[in-house]
């Protein structure tokens, strides 16, 4: 099916009738799962989200489409939408570029007012580590190792992933989880520098799994 099509098939099947015209869209980060906000789109925003690929609404205030970040540059990049079984609320899966709420946090329901799910978390953690980057090295250690390059970064990779072997074949399982984690943050560090994510690394292993 063409894209036009596709495009076409989920319009026709939102019950526009039932809701008036203005279906609620839930967007949720599709690297953590973690919701940023609820919007309206009518059926005209709907079609221009999936034509452009960027996630589109209808502003009850301003009466009009109004495309996320088109004036902060903070856009939400579609990767796919879901319609419910009721045939009335969306759920719009985006990479957001940037925050996603006007007051600067990277939802709108506010950043410290939930708990974060630990997929979110590491999300939020990649995020800060890659704000790091081109920082003053005196400023932070994340700044310092963007700033001394690949290769000191893949070797401090080498030496946390040794620390967690030898944790594992000692026993000692408070020392894993601590090396664990330092293994994890200095792979997340050399991914970003890179170009790539863990959400890379996420999307290698579904596809191993299918």
């Amino acid at each position: 099916m063409s894209q036009e099509n596709t495009q076409t098939a989920l319009a026709e099947q939102v019950d526009w009738e039932k809701i008036n015209g203005l279906v609620p869209a839930i967007v949720q980060n599709v690297a953590s799962g973690q919701v940023l906000m609820l919007g309206y789109m009518n059926q005209e925003a709907l079609e221009k989200t999936q034509k452009t690929g960027q996630v589109t609404f209808w502003s009850r205030s301003k009466e009009r489409l109004w495309t996320k970040g088109e004036t902060s540059g903070n856009v939400l990049e579609l990767k796919q939408i879901r319609l419910d079984c009721d045939r009335d609320t969306l759920l719009v899966q985006a990479n957001p570029i940037g925050p996603t709420c006007h007051l600067g946090d990277l939802t709108c329901f506010g950043e410290d007012s939930l708990d974060d799910p630990s997929m979110v978390f590491l999300h939020r953690l990649e995020q800060v580590l890659a704000s790091r980057r081109g920082s003053d090295s005196d400023s932070s250690y994340t700044a310092s190792l963007f700033a001394k390059g690949t290769k000191r970064i893949s070797q401090k990779v080498g030496e946390e992933g040794v620390e967690v072997a030898l944790a594992a074949t000692s026993g000692d399982k408070e020392e894993l989880i601590n090396e664990s984690a330092d293994l994890i943050y200095h792979l997340t560090v050399l991914l970003l520098d890179q170009g790539f994510s863990l959400a890379d690394v996420a999307e290698k292993l579904k596809e191993r799994h299918k």
